[in-house]
Formats: C-alpha cells, structure tokens, sequence
C-alpha cells in the first residue's frame, strides 16, 4: 500500500502539472536540449581514451579523471562542493595484491591431499585481515548453503551451529523459490557476495568461500578472475579493525567446488538444492581439511571523491539537497588480452560520468530557479566495493536526513532509443512516481528491474546513500528499442556480457547514443522536479531502508 507521503506525491504532482508555468518547465526543457549525443560522446572519448589508462584508483590515469571532471565543473560555473572550497573528498585506501605466484589451495582427504586447485583458473582468494602471509592448515570445512540469517523471514541457516574457526562455504544469491519470502525472484543484499563475508566475520570463521555459479553470480568467473586478480583496494580498516576478520575470503569456481564437495561424499548439485529449505542445517563436510597459502604486499594510498555543488535558492529548502552521483573510476590496466591490457571503461562508467557532467551544465543554466541545492558526486572506487561512496556515508558532507533523494548514474543506454527506461528500485520509494510522470509525458514507460535475481540495487553507488536512509533510484537501459532489428535485444545482452569488466569496453559500432540523449534529458527533468517539490522523498512502509530514513529525519528536526 502506498503511503501517505506517496499519496501527497500524487496529488502534488497533478496540481503541478495544471499550473501555467509550474517550475518553469520550458526553462528545463530548453536547458536539456543542451544534452546532445556529441556532446555526451565527446567526453566518454576522452575519459576513456587509452591516455587514461583505465581509471584505477591511485594510478595516472585516476588524476587525470580528476583533474578532468574538476576543470569540466569549473568551465560550466558549478562551485567547489567541500566545506574548505575545494572539489575533493580523500578517502585512504589499503592497497593489496596477492602474490599468484605463491598462492595454494589444497584439499586433504583424511588427511591425504587429494587436490591442489590453481590460482586465477580454479580459485581466487586473499588475505582479509590486511595480513601478509596466510597459511591455514588441517581447516574444517562447512558448508552453510546461503549462510543467511534474516529474523523478518523466519529463516536461519546456522541453526545455533557453532562455526566459529571454521572455513564457511556459502552458495551466492538468496531464496528464490517462494514469493513470500526474500522478495521472491528478487535478490536482496543477503544474497551479496559482500553479505557473505561480511557474515563469515560475525560468526568468527577462519575463512569464507563463496561458491561461483554464473547463474547465481550473475557473471563468468572471467568476472571473478579480472576483479579480484588485481590489486583490490579497501578502506582502511586499521588494527583495530583486521584483527578479528577471517583469515581469508575466496571465490571456487563450479568444478572446484564440485571436487571439494565429493571428495566428502556429497553431491554439490544436491547441496546446492537443499539450500533453499526453511530446515536446512549446516553441513560439514566429513574428512575433508583444507590448507591456504597466501602471500600479499600492501601500500598505503588515497583515492578522491570529486564533489560539486549548485545552491538553492529557496530561503526554506535550500540547505536540503538532491545528490547525483556517478563513479569515474574502472579496473585500470590488468593481464593483456590479445594484446589489450587497458580496461578503458567506456560504457561503465565513462558512460554515467558524460551524463553527469552533462546535467550539471543543463542544471547550471536554470540555477535561479532551483529551490534545493545540488550536489554532483563523482565516486571513486567504485568497483571494489563502493569505497568512495560508502565512505561519503560514512563521513557525510551534510547530513543523509537533509537529503531528499540521489540519481544514481552507471552505464548509461549506449545502443539505441528504447521507449522504455528501467528503474532499478521501481515501486521502493516515491521517485518510481516522479519518473513515471516525466515518462508518460514523452511517451514512454517505466519499467521494473527486468532481472531482478541480479540484485542490482545492490551493485553500485546509490545503495551506500540508501543505506544511510536517502531515498535513492539507478534509472537503467530500456529494452522496447526502436528502429532496431527483432533481434536487437539478444545483440545488446551479448556485447553487454562481452564487455562488462573486460578490456573490449571501448566505443564501437554498435553504440547509438540517441538513447544516452533521450535518458538523460528525462533523468534531469524528473530530477529538476525533486529539487523543487514542496516535500522530500520517501520510501514506501516497510521498505528495508525505511527505518533509517526516519532515524535520519529526527536527527535534523
């Protein structure tokens, strides 16, 4: 059921829309005609170029981004978004990288090895203490199938098991089978593979696998291998903070874990299976005892998040904000492929940065009429786990109950005009309503997450705001596209599963950008009415992130 915020949304947005004038809709509509597919391209061809080497976070081609997007905001007039007048937000960052080389993954049987499994082909894994040499030996395997404990659903999947000192080995994602519960087909954060571990620290394991499955992961192991093979970055957690971590984290691919699993006798498909009952109990897997060899450097560096701001004008709103947010940063340079070793990031996330910077100029040009102030947040790394996001959370530039709501922008529509947009997040809070209005304006139509199994909410940037109660939208690619061939869809999810995390993200011939136009332009309208509109947004009842919305809005009154 709708709430009663949602309800005045509605009811706000029809008397809107029968005003002369209201928001001065032809000012906004003129301002996104400035938001043209070359002037997207233009800065995607730049940003991606091989001079900026991928994008990694502390490398060359990370200050390049920087300086970039600073020298963009500073050309279209949008002020210095930190408190001390400058653009940027350092966060530290630990550098680690496992040494390949050393690292071993042995199984025993009765304490006899009976398999040694390969780095990069067969598993990845890493020290998750910040340490610099792991050597567990004669571990205890469990198998805790999704290793959730979720008290809202009744489910538990430890059953009082004392796992403490064990290495913990999950299946990805989350329940699927009963609408009832876990959303149904829709994956929620406890079938992250960050959940996971995240658990397997809590119940004090020595280490955690996470058992890969393209289905369950939504991705090859190619994936796995690329992101994790690098050096990884995290925020520093300190001694403090390591010490009581597992040993390891680690990812087995499918036929590894099918040899772990029956050299104990067990049938990884059954167990795979069994996972998904309300019974399920923890599962040791008889005799089996593993050894973990690992080595891993460290370095102490820093990434930027780059923050601009437009204020309001509205004597009562204006120290409320609508945040956008794109993260500049990729995977930089890794193992050559054919000769190709720069991922260049062109789609993701070169794609939400043009778009972003696009909108602030638009936005720059209508700044009188702004009630709310504007914050344009470019995020860095990204990709190893939302650091630059989570760590604006963790350390907000203003407070998360003055926020009214955040776009978030990751790999824009980069094949063609669709008559449709997806909202990841449709139906959570009440920009679902505002976007369907701007939509039907043009024709068009909103459409929940197609793959919701994926979990996507959980996979960039706005789920760090959401999590510190900001109602938060990922508007994403249609897939009614128009004047495509019939078989346009099935084109699309082929170069999108080629590319993603792969040195072939670059432009090509496939790109049409009159998509990239036509969502963003709709994007900022919709997003000009939330920085106007007389209330804020909110979540719907119930929604999981609803209760720190609220823990929020009381620290400001």
């Amino acid at each position: 059921m709708k709430n009663f915020t949602t309800a005045l949304l509605l009811l706000s947005l029809i008397f809107t829309a029968c005003q002369p004038g209201a928001q001065t809709e032809s000012q906004i509509d003129n301002a996104a005609l400035t938001i043209t597919e070359q002037s997207l391209l233009s800065h995607i061809e730049i940003l991606s170029s091989d001079e900026f080497e991928g994008r990694a976070p502390a490398t060359k081609g990370e200050e390049l981004t920087i300086n970039y997007i600073t020298a963009e905001l500073e050309r279209i007039g949008v002020s210095p978004g930190m408190d001390d007048g400058t653009y940027t937000q350092e966060f530290p960052l630990l550098g680690q990288q496992v040494d390949g080389d050393m690292a071993a993954f042995t199984i025993f049987k009765d304490g006899e090895p009976v398999e040694r499994l390969f780095y990069r082909s067969e598993f990845m894994a890493w020290p998750s203490n910040e340490a610099e040499r792991v050597n567990v030996r004669d571990a205890e395997v469990v198998y805790v199938g999704y290793g959730i404990q979720a008290p809202e659903f009744n489910w538990d999947d430890y059953k009082d098991v004392d796992v403490e000192g064990k290495i913990l080995v999950f299946k990805n994602s989350d329940p699927s089978h009963d609408p009832e519960i876990f959303e149904g087909d829709s994956r929620l954060y406890y079938g992250r593979w960050s959940y996971k571990f995240e658990k397997a620290e809590e119940m004090g394991a020595l280490g955690a696998i996470i058992i890969h499955t393209t289905p369950t992961a939504g991705y090859g192991w190619s994936v796995v291998e690329n992101s994790w093979g690098r050096e990884r970055f995290a925020l520093k957690s300190g001694d403090a903070g390591a010490e009581n971590k597992p040993e390891f984290s680690s990812w087995l691919t499918e036929e590894s874990s099918e040899k772990l699993f029956s050299h104990a006798g067990l049938n990884l498909n059954e167990m795979l299976g069994a996972a998904a009952s309300y019974d399920f109990s923890p599962v040791t897997l008889e005799g089996i005892t593993v050894n973990v060899l690992l080595s891993a450097e460290y370095s102490d560096m820093s990434s930027r998040n780059v923050i601009g701001k437009i204020e309001g004008n509205d004597p009562e709103l204006k120290d409320e904000y609508v945040i956008f947010s794109a993260h500049y940063d990729h995977l930089g340079i890794t193992t050559p492929v054919d000769g190709d070793s720069i991922n260049n990031g062109a789609h993701d996330n070169a794609s939400g940065v043009a778009a972003l910077l696009e909108m602030a100029n638009s936005l720059k040009q209508v700044e009188g009429e702004l009630k709310r102030s504007v914050l344009f947040m470019f995020v860095g790394a990204e990709e190893m786990g939302l650091l630059g996001s989570n760590y604006w959370a963790q350390n907000p530039t203003v407070h998360p109950g003055k926020v009214s709501a955040n776009f978030n922008l990751d790999s824009m529509q980069i094949y063609g005009a669709t008559n449709d947009v997806v909202l990841v997040g449709y139906g959570r809070n009440s920009l679902t309503d505002v976007m369907k209005r701007f939509a039907e304006e043009e024709g068009r139509t909103v459409m929940p997450d197609p793959q919701p199994e994926q979990g996507f909410f959980y996979r960039s940037d706005h789920f760090a705001y959401a999590r510190v109660g900001i109602p938060a939208a990922y508007p994403n690619p249609g897939r009614d596209f128009i004047d495509k061939p019939a078989n346009w869809n099935a084109v699309v999810d082929s170069l999108s599963a080629a590319n993603y995390h792969s040195v072939s993200d670059e432009i090509n011939e496939y790109w049409d950008m009159a998509g990239m136009e036509a969502d963003t332009r709709l994007i900022l309208k919709a997003a000009h009415y939330v920085i106007n509109a007389d209330e804020m947004m909110s979540w719907e009842d119930g929604d999981e992130f609803n209760a720190m919305r609220q823990e929020m809005l009381r620290d400001v009154q």
